[in-house]
């Protein structure tokens, strides 16, 4: 019988859960973490926050689980990264959270490479990956210790290794798609050729043992948050695919084990590494989905996200938005788009607005949808999806109605950590295959497309002639 602790170190919070063998959730904690947004696209966390978050949320879910843990393990943003004293463990820097945009001017630099770096990692060259992040702090923040993802100070703090897992190194652009090796020419590219990199492990891999939470117990089954909750969500066969409704919003398709590349400039990534064996993921993102909502309830549009619902209008009478608040990725891929309103007046009021926003997510979505189905050679016929922004029927409609197949719900707000209990479960029994690792599930809801097909490409034509006028450069072609 196998308790788990999963920590879920995220944007907006740290979530703590203990699971036991049964898969019940027999403690919970969670501790918010609000990122700084800076100018000139600048988004930054402070590292001692994310580590005491993690130590006082996983011992709180421990406490309130009252039971012995036999394992711990962390699902991570993936991307977001800082510089840091590996003989202290002390911070360097902030941490540069994944929405950062101040390494444009890198990947401007590097542009010619961008077929190579493709080719190479199967990502598209952009600031949201980590390595030119990681090559913006040597540039302008420091040069002492090493810089990593987050996730590996995290993990040397509660063992003392230096290690990333194959998923999360994956999305760095300096690794190799084929073998999840880190490639010493991209890191020469980049400027980090001379850096001191973690050891990448498996995501079924006992990494150390940890006594941050009673015990001395082992830390393994790590991997990045959006592959942990494709594992949660059984997308385990080639075609299946997910949708996280979180911070942003991450849909994310299972490819099977082959290494293939996008060629509708998806991110082509590992899902994860277990028995040996590797799988493979297209992946797409909306880089604002409850940050978006944030924004509307920072402007004093809704009091919070459990009243989208309530103020979105029943029709958006011909407003839309492109919520492009920190760009746009696939598949524009344009970091310098801007979020943008049209279609207002005089009539036009808060609930018009919130219900424009929730259908711009949901637009982006469908265009992710598109791809991944041009890229797998078949439709989706239909989305799981998690996350906070899931409890909003209102958006979950609206995704149902913009892609036009059935939205199935996960029925808990756990998927990542979910994700990461099956990869510990792993870890620790070696006889025991993935597909048994994970906790069977049935949706709590799932909302059928209502809209006519006309109706949707209408919407859509209209939608995505708003995004080209947040494109510098575009509008008046």
């Amino acid at each position: 019988m196998t308790t788990v602790l999963a920590i879920d170190q995220g944007t907006s919070g740290t979530k703590a859960i203990v699971v036991d063998a049964r898969g019940q959730v027999l403690g919970l904690a969670e501790l918010p973490v609000r990122p700084t947004y800076l100018p000139g696209g600048g988004v930054e966390q402070n590292p001692r926050e994310l580590l005491d978050s993690v130590l006082d949320a996983g011992r709180q879910a421990v406490a309130r689980a009252g039971v012995r843990i036999d394992a711990v393990t962390l699902a991570n943003q993936g991307e977001t990264v800082l510089a840091w004293d590996p003989a202290s463990g002390e911070p360097l820097s902030a941490a540069v959270v994944w929405q950062d945009r101040r390494s444009e001017s890198i990947c401007a630099e590097l542009g010619e490479y961008g077929d190579r770096i493709a080719a190479t990692t199967g990502l598209v060259l952009d600031p949201y990956f980590s390595a030119p992040k990681m090559a913006w702090l040597r540039r302008n923040v420091t040069e002492q210790g090493v810089v990593t993802t987050s996730d590996s100070w995290i993990i040397h703090h509660l063992t003392g290794e230096f290690v990333t897992d194959v998923a999360t190194a994956g999305r760095s652009l300096v690794t190799r798609l084929d073998d999840g090796e880190w490639d010493r020419g991209l890191l020469e590219l980049f400027g980090l050729g001379g850096e001191r990199l973690p050891r990448i492990v498996a995501c079924d891999e006992v990494v150390g043992h940890t006594s941050a939470f009673g015990g001395n117990v082992p830390v393994g089954g790590l991997v990045v948050d959006q592959q942990a909750a494709l594992l949660a969500e059984n997308c385990l066969s080639a075609g299946e695919a997910k949708c996280t409704f979180g911070t942003g919003a991450f849909l994310l398709a299972n490819t099977g084990t082959s290494a293939v590349r996008s060629t509708a400039r998806l991110a082509a990534s590992v899902a994860w590494r277990v028995r040996g064996e590797t799988s493979y993921c297209f992946d797409g993102q909306v880089y604002t989905a409850a940050s978006a909502v944030r924004w509307i309830q920072d402007l004093g549009f809704i009091r919070g996200a459990a009243d989208l619902d309530t103020v979105a209008a029943a029709d958006a009478e011909g407003v839309l938005c492109v919520p492009a608040l920190a760009g746009l990725a696939a598949p524009w891929w344009r970091p310098d788009a801007k979020a943008s309103f049209s279609g207002l007046t005089l009539s036009t009021g808060a609930g018009h607005l919130v219900l424009a926003v929730l259908q711009g997510i949901a637009a982006q979505v469908a265009e992710l949808g598109d791809l991944v189905a041009a890229d797998l050679g078949q439709p989706l016929t239909r989305l799981r999806v998690d996350g906070g922004l899931t409890r909003s029927a209102v958006l979950m409609q609206s995704v149902a109605d913009l892609t036009r197949i059935p939205i199935d719900v996960y029925p808990s707000q756990h998927a990542t950590p979910m994700g990461a209990v099956a990869l510990a479960r792993a870890a620790l029994d070696p006889s025991l295959s993935l597909a048994d690792a994970v906790d069977p599930w049935e949706p709590s809801t799932t909302y059928e497309p209502r809209w006519s097909a006309d109706r949707t490409a209408d919407f859509r034509s209209r939608w995505k002639e708003a995004v080209a006028t947040t494109l510098p450069g575009e509008g008046a072609r």
